[in-house]
């Protein structure tokens, strides 16, 4: 079972990037790195300085490295940013945006979770399109994805285990605006809020989160099944997206979780610990309401039927 750490998706100073990259190379116990923006093509020269030095401390440490494409294209330039991120030959391209799909037709690529694959039929499709490996939606619920992967076997399955979920992507920027900026003008207020911006309800109650262009789900997701159960669904690694918690901790608290050496109600505790302000959510993955936080329902035996 492998662990994935998928792209960073706010906006950290440069050097804050660098060295979270920094410590993941020399620390954290995943296998794959997904690296690049996602979000805001604005923010993609706060990264550029530094991403050649980062992906070779990555690779040295023995990490893959993936590059991940934009999850939503408006402009002349960010096409040409993605088209020229296509023509990448040494490390699989992740695409989140159906641009991407098109431009990587025929190659072998990863497929992120900005791109809604519900079915085993879509798998399908994206798999002849040269996808070897997907990063299913937050939103599946447990048994989706084990139907996706008994009629997908040679696809590498990947579920997003941890993190504030992505929710939805815009072509307006909300966290701008609630600052009272234009997106044409935002000043990067983004970077005031390293891990979103809260969004609460009418009545006060905390609902989402705003990350730029991007809206968030307010929890974290924390999905902590055991590896056998994970192997019995057809799942082959899990997603840790950063957050500004300890993620080596995190990686590791997976890590040993997988490897049978911290039970989950250990590794629940951890993780409440490491990430305390924010409440973990596992609903969707029991077919509830996302937010919610949903007793360990199911075993290996129930969810291979």
């Amino acid at each position: 079972m492998k662990l994935t750490l998928g792209p960073l998706q706010y906006l950290w100073p440069t050097d804050r990037w660098r060295d979270f990259y920094f410590a993941i190379a020399d620390e954290a116990p995943v296998d794959v790195v997904v690296i690049g923006e996602t979000i805001c093509s604005k923010r993609l020269h706060f990264m550029e300085a530094e991403l050649a030095v980062v992906i070779e401390r990555l690779e040295a440490a023995g990490k893959e490295v993936r590059l991940s494409t934009l999850a939503l294209v408006t402009l002349d330039r960010e096409a040409n940013y993605q088209r020229a991120l296509a023509q990448e030959d040494v490390r699989l391209v992740e695409a989140n945006d159906l641009s991407a799909l098109y431009l990587l037709k025929g190659r072998p690529h990863a497929v992120g979770p900005f791109i809604n694959v519900y079915n085993a039929a879509t798998a399908r499709v994206l798999a002849s399109n040269g996808a070897t490996a997907i990063c299913l939606p937050p939103e599946l619920p447990a048994s989706s994805i084990a139907a996706i992967a008994r009629t997908c076997p040679d696809l590498d399955l990947e579920v997003f285990a941890f993190g504030r979920m992505p929710l939805a992507i815009s072509a307006r920027c909300a966290h701008a605006r609630s600052k009272g900026r234009t997106k044409d003008n935002c000043q990067f207020v983004c970077q005031e809020d390293p891990d979103g911006i809260t969004v609460n309800t009418i009545s006060g109650q905390p609902f989402l989160a705003l990350n730029g262009v991007q809206t968030l789900s307010h929890t974290c997701q924390a999905l902590l099944e055991r590896s056998d159960e994970w192997t019995a669904q057809g799942v082959s690694s899990l997603r840790l997206s950063p957050q500004t918690c300890d993620m080596v901790e995190v990686s590791s608290t997976f890590r040993g979780m997988l490897n049978g050496a911290i039970e989950p109600g250990q590794a629940l505790t951890r993780l409440r610990d490491l990430y305390p302000d924010i409440p973990l959510s596992n609903g969707f993955h029991h077919g509830k309401s996302g937010a919610e936080w949903v007793a360990r329902l199911r075993n290996a035996k129930d969810l291979a039927q």
